[in-house]
């Protein structure tokens, strides 16, 4: 009697899932089309039909750094606008190297997604020449190490990456080509029609011509004698050095012309001119060498038909060659022109590069940017905004990251694990296979993390599952339906995270903040809420203060409750947020009055830590956008001000008194007993006073905070 009938149903499960494990029979590597220049071709043109039949396309990057300088990463006291200008900054400093593009399509006969997934290998090779004379990026130490861990082929990057142009290279490419067709036409009507001939001095250039006219009457009396259907071999003798090579032009008898020198070529052009009117001299560029030619036609004619068909040939070569530079930018054209939902994963970054790199230069404002990309897609799924989104989604990421890697093995064992974890899962998982080629595969061991075109089906997988999740049912889905029409899916449609630390979304259709969903609220709870207008920057202090040294230093002097936080950017720069706006311009005033003093007050003032050695800046929180939309990147944020050309110690803030004065004062030079003068007297007379009182301020403030300190102390 076979006693395993009684087991327990758990204990036969996990007795076939261990075995299973720990099988001698290893899994299949994933299945991943790898494409570079040399596969292009057909890897374009087989994926488009993928996307053509896709229900959504899945996309994912690598690229060679993130922030170009340490105050550049994402910071908490990141206002939704310079968020935008650290994307920007990122998005033009840094290259991508792969592009991962993995459509997926729903199979209602198997009940099951089928992905194809693939991995597109890029580098901006410059294929024609425009303005630059070659394609500059930044590479962040830490990511290319990172790669490299993850075997990342950088040989094939450089040697085999695919080249693109974006739309407005692609624009300043085609202008260019007009041009040099209006060059080329010019040229060769002047070969054709130009009257002026070359002074003939030398004895040489005599002979030359002389003998340029020999050689090619003969050559054009053997053609009439034996027609003029074409040349025989065995016509006019080809010269033993190859100077004169008979061949078709056009479908015309002509002379290839090879081994003369740019001044004997004009001396044939003439002779050509003017001593044959059968003849025409036909200047030809090729792919990479230029050819001359002399060719036959039948009449005056032809000779007009001869320029317009070197021309049209011209372009024809010229047209190709941009195409073929247009490079990988297909792939984006054919995204953006099949219309179809375009899935990523906390992928702000990855749209702005593709702006950059394919688009066009990112515009300065968010609002612009949104736009923009509204226009070529207008339907954007983010899975970090779904799995933050919807409270079944986050009890099944049981609090673990939101990371691509961690939502895969949470939302999707069976795929991500393969049959190892199969018969473990509980809860119904949508099926995916993969198709490459010929091969087709639902069981394999994990991909290579990392990898552009593994991500992107990781992204799609996760946006598959979240989607079930979401009450999305795909065994109901028709062919006549697309998600993207889901109403379930509407409200998580084109929102983007442009800050995961501080929640800020931002909606692709308008440009503007949206109501903050359910993930938003809880990351918010952990921070106190940031009001922009009462914070003060800070950089150029020393850099042994730490920051609970400078909250110190300003509550002695302001208030003991004065201060709220301070957050630091890097060693000499830090934000104050305080608790009162008008503690901003109290703070600001005060720094400016005591850097302007060097009396004994000043020296003692709880303030002269903070100022010592003379470096020390502040100014209000707007100073800082202006310092993040440069290009420059400096280490320091010092430094970056600096390179920005902010020279100032302290940027006060303009009161309402001051700005009716100014509107309602024009200084003007005059005698020291006009009117204007007596007023300028009076104004002095109010500025010293106003000096004196904040002087004034000062010493009771010093000794309310050395009150203070003794009280504590008792």
């Amino acid at each position: 009697m076979n006693t395993t009938k009684h087991w327990p149903k758990r204990a036969l499960i996990l007795s076939r899932a261990l075995s299973r494990a720990f099988s001698d029979t290893p899994s299949p590597t994933f299945p991943l089309k790898h494409v570079t220049r040399s596969n292009f071709d057909s890897a374009l043109a087989e994926l488009r039909s993928h996307v053509r039949a896709a229900d959504f396309v899945a996309i994912d990057m690598e690229m060679t750094g993130v922030t170009s300088a340490p105050w550049r990463e994402s910071f908490e006291f990141d206002r939704f606008d310079i968020r935008y200008l650290k994307v920007k900054d990122s998005a033009e400093k840094f290259a991508v190297l792969q592009f991962g593009v993995c459509p997926f399509r729903w199979d209602s006969l198997n009940q099951s997604f089928i992905a194809h997934p693939h991995n597109f290998f890029v580098f901006p090779r410059q294929e024609i020449p425009l303005d630059r004379t070659s394609y500059e990026f930044l590479c962040q130490t830490t990511s290319m190490d990172f790669l490299a861990k993850y075997q990342f082929d950088f040989n094939a990057c450089i040697n085999e990456g695919i080249s693109y142009l974006s739309k407005g290279q692609e624009y300043e490419a085609r202008k260019r080509l007009n041009s040099l067709n209006k060059d080329q036409l010019t040229n060769l009507s002047r070969d054709l029609r130009e009257t002026t001939d070359l002074p003939l001095v030398r004895v040489a250039d005599v002979l030359f011509t002389e003998r340029m006219k020999k050689r090619l009457s003969e050559w054009r009396n053997e053609l009439l004698q034996n027609g003029v259907g074409g040349p025989q071999d065995q016509g006019y003798p080809n010269d033993l050095n190859q100077q004169f090579r008979t061949v078709f032009f056009k479908m015309r008898p002509a002379l290839s012309l090879n081994g003369f020198t740019s001044h004997q070529l004009s001396l044939i052009r003439m002779v050509t001119r003017n001593h044959f009117k059968d003849l025409a001299y036909v200047h030809c560029n090729g792919e990479n060498t230029s050819e001359e030619f002399v060719v036959y036609t039948d009449s005056e004619s032809d000779k007009d038909r001869l320029v317009e068909e070197v021309k049209n040939d011209y372009q024809r070569r010229a047209e190709m060659k941009i195409n073929d530079a247009v490079g990988f930018r297909h792939v984006i054209d054919l995204l953006s022109s099949e219309n179809k939902l375009i899935v990523g994963h906390n992928c702000i970054l990855d749209i702005a590069h593709i702006h950059s790199k394919f688009l066009g230069p990112l515009p300065l404002t968010a609002e612009e940017f949104v736009s923009c990309v509204n226009k070529y897609f207008p339907r954007i799924i983010d899975t970090k905004i779904l799995l933050n989104a919807d409270y079944t989604l986050q009890r099944k990421m049981k609090k673990s990251s939101t990371s691509l890697s961690s939502a895969f093995s949470s939302l999707c064992p069976e795929i991500a694990y393969g049959s190892k974890r199969s018969v473990l899962s509980h809860e119904p998982c949508v099926k995916v296979e993969v198709h490459v080629g010929e091969m087709r595969s639902s069981n394999w061991n994990s991909g290579a993390k990392h990898e552009a075109g593994y991500d992107a089906f990781m992204t799609g997988c996760v946006f598959a599952q979240a989607c079930s999740h979401l009450g999305i049912d795909f065994q109901l889905h028709s062919a006549s339906e697309t998600l993207c029409q889901n109403e379930k899916l509407q409200k998580h449609m084109n929102l983007l995270y442009l800050s995961w630390i501080n929640g800020d979304i931002i909606d692709l259709r308008t440009g503007n903040r949206t109501e903050e969903l359910l993930g938003s609220n809880i990351l918010r709870k952990r921070f106190r809420p940031i009001l922009f207008k009462n914070i003060v920057l800070l950089w150029g202090f020393p850099s042994r203060l730490k920051p609970s040294m400078i909250r110190d230093c300003i509550c002695k002097t302001v208030g003991p409750t004065s201060v709220i936080s301070i957050y630091r950017i890097d060693q000499t720069t830090v934000f104050v947020q305080f608790s009162k706006e008008e503690l901003v311009s109290d703070f600001l005033n005060l720094k400016e009055t005591l850097e302007q003093s060097n009396d004994a007050i000043s020296v003692l003032h709880p303030l002269s830590q903070l100022l010592e050695g003379g470096n020390t800046h502040a100014a209000s929180y707007e100073t800082y956008k202006e310092i993040c939309a440069s290009p420059i990147s400096k280490v320091l944020f010092a430094d970056q001000a600096e390179a920005v050309g902010i020279k100032w110690k302290t940027e006060l803030l303009p009161s309402s008194e001051e700005s009716q004065e100014n509107n309602s004062f024009h200084p003007e030079s005059g005698a020291a007993d006009t009117p204007d003068a007596f007023e300028k007297s009076k104004i002095r007379k109010k500025e010293d006073s106003s000096k004196q009182k904040l002087c004034d301020d000062i010493i009771d403030s010093f000794i309310k905070a050395e009150k203070i300190r003794r009280s504590t102390n008792l």
